[in-house]
């Protein structure tokens, strides 16, 4: 993936609407770029669902990802969901990845679910906390056959953890279990990182593509992806960080907004608002090391929740 990366943008985030978006901005592209088609879709007044297919590899190199489909399910007030919330979010979720998996295995072949990240860091244990929701049933087929229903397809689940503590690529661990259970299809869960600050833990995105680990804060790992597996893998990720540049420059956005409301605005403010100063903010924080990766202060609640949203989602497809 990281040799498609269009190299006159610094997107530093995972989301494929979010590349989209900032490579028309920087083009002056005002219709759809070319070798990528976008269509949205309102579920209700909280549930937005954006599927980005990048057609060629003009589109591919465009935005740094490779061709494949991109969906994105955007959740309002996720931080005080209920049930009834979560379990809405979560048939969308389900409604969303079925046809892709059923569109390349068949619905009793076997799958394997791979919770990325690590659990210790609560903004990145979105992963291996999933894995502890998932209905695995290949011990129990294999065990208690006489109580399962022979339709009832195999799934396994793995959290592999991180190569700072394990000292493997998690490519190295599951290219290990793909050769010795060998399922029809991986999906992967992981943390990632976006360039909006309303989008953490809110958002959903699912990749046909694989996925790179680290790839959205700068810290690439190899590519979990059916080139380097020998099977299709699914992406579902969750965005529950940004960059201090990103928070800096949102809230310079609001800040505008807030003047413009207040018939404050002038021409250079107006300039300020269209342009996206991402790059610009970030060369005056990384020489004082203030770049940083952030969350908020209710992550733990957030992850708790959209832990859910993905568990069932993906219990709900299998």
């Amino acid at each position: 993936m990281c040799n498609l990366e269009n190299p006159s943008l610094n997107f530093r985030t995972d989301m494929a609407d979010e590349r989209r978006d900032i490579y028309a901005k920087a083009n002056k592209i005002e219709d759809e770029v070319e070798g990528i088609e976008v269509k949205t879709e309102e579920i209700d007044k909280n549930i937005k669902v954006s599927t980005v297919k990048i057609l060629n590899e003009n589109g591919a190199k465009a935005i740094g990802k490779p061709i494949g489909t991109y969906i994105t399910i955007d959740v309002k007030n996720i931080k005080i969901a209920g049930d009834e919330e979560i379990q809405k979010a979560s048939e969308v979720l389900s409604g969303q990845l079925k046809p892709l998996i059923n569109s390349h295995i068949s619905n009793i072949d076997d799958i394997l679910v791979v919770g990325l990240g690590n659990i210790y860091v609560t903004p990145d244990s979105l992963g291996p906390k999933v894995i502890n929701e998932i209905d695995v049933t290949r011990h129990l087929i294999k065990y208690l056959p006489q109580y399962i229903d022979e339709n009832t397809r195999p799934v396994t689940a793995v959290a592999p953890g991180v190569l700072g503590t394990t000292g493997i690529e998690t490519l190295e661990i599951l290219k290990g279990i793909v050769d010795n259970i060998k399922p029809k299809m991986i999906i992967a869960i992981d943390s990632l990182a976006s360039r909006s600050i309303e989008r953490i833990s809110s958002t959903i995105q699912i990749a046909d593509t694989g996925i790179v680990p680290g790839a959205g804060v700068e810290n690439t790992r190899k590519a979990l992806n059916e080139e380097n597996l020998g099977v299709k893998v699914i992406a579902v990720g969750v965005p529950t960080v940004v960059e201090s540049a990103v928070l800096v420059n949102d809230c310079l956005d609001l800040f505008i907004e807030k003047l413009q409301d207040e018939a404050k605005s002038n021409e250079y403010l107006n300039e300020i608002k269209d342009n996206d100063n991402y790059e610009e903010i970030k060369e005056v924080l990384i020489p004082k090391d203030y770049n940083m990766i952030v969350t908020p202060k209710e992550i733990d609640s957030l992850i708790e929740n959209m832990k859910d949203v993905v568990a069932r989602g993906i219990n709900f497809s299998l």
